[in-house]
């Protein structure tokens, strides 16, 4: 195996050490699943990105967090973007891209900045599942620590995808400060009702949170969750859509970022945001 170039970079941040954290691996294309998994758990970002069949165009992308391949996952799309735009053409100002993802190809536009990039991911229109039932909904708010009396009143809990599917539930400001994952079967409940995670949207202040199923991290800025609670908010006419929504998240965990959503004419979704570099070096082949 040859020595492999590595990136860290912030995504979805207004300088360095801000927003979410991500480790961009280039050349990975004769890399195994398992391997590609432990260097996750060793780099322990809450997602790491390896990109394969690397061109001016774009490349194959693999997204794991410290538990798993996901099919799709934002921050890490708009991270490694940046990243082939540093590498592949660093004297461009802006460069489109498009990453082969599991779900999908997805098609990304980067801008230099001085020392940094802004990144906007297309995420496609976004498909909603039927709202859930206050019976379905109730262990699920169990799980989380919630009373139905915290849930935003008109506002339903409904299924939302632009790739990954997340069960997006409004709920008043206190009740965002106060959501909390216990218990071990939150990903079989919500796999029951068609979603891969939870995202707690307090719809007023524009403020959402989102962890892994079993509550141990909590996301700083997840881009794949951005697109579905703008679609959210848009269809349930809390924002205008034909202005971009600006989305908060990472207040509770410490590590404040800025998110941005527009819907374009097509109703697709453009999520964006800035890309500050960190380091970068070399994966020491011996130690593998």
């Amino acid at each position: 195996m040859m020595a492999t170039t590595i990136f860290h970079v912030d995504v979805f941040a207004t300088r360095p050490l801000t927003g979410n954290g991500l480790t961009v691996f280039l050349d990975t294309d004769a890399w195994t699943a398992p391997l590609m998994q432990r260097l996750t758990q060793e780099m322990k970002q809450f997602e790491s990105i390896f990109l394969s069949e690397i061109n001016q165009r774009g490349a194959r992308a693999r997204v794991f967090t410290v538990e798993e391949e996901l099919p799709f996952a934002g921050h890490p799309v708009l991270g490694a973007a940046a990243v082939l735009h540093r590498t592949q053409t660093p004297e461009a100002e802006a460069s489109s891209w498009v990453l082969g993802l599991p779900s999908a190809e997805v098609p990304v536009k980067t801008v230099k900045i001085g020392s940094h990039y802004l990144a906007e991911m297309n995420q496609g229109t976004a498909v909603f599942r039927d709202a859930i039932s206050p019976v379905e909904l109730q262990p699920i708010l169990a799980r989380l620590g919630l009373e139905p009396q915290e849930l935003a009143s008109g506002l339903p809990a409904q299924v939302v995808s632009t790739g990954l599917p997340y069960l997006i539930l409004p709920v008043h400001a206190k009740a965002l400060a106060r959501a909390a994952i216990r218990g071990s079967d939150l990903e079989a409940l919500l796999a029951a009702l068609g979603a891969k995670f939870v995202l707690v949207l307090d719809a007023v202040n524009r403020e959402v949170r989102t962890w892994d199923n079993l509550g141990r991290v909590e996301d700083v800025a997840t881009g794949s969750a951005a697109g579905p609670a703008a679609a959210y908010l848009f269809r349930q006419g809390q924002t205008d859509p034909n202005s971009p929504v600006k989305l908060a998240q990472g207040r509770f965990a410490g590590r404040p970022s800025n998110i941005q959503v527009t819907l374009d004419s097509l109703n697709r979704l453009l999520v964006s945001g800035e890309v500050w570099p960190v380091s970068h070096g070399f994966l020491d082949p011996d130690a593998l």
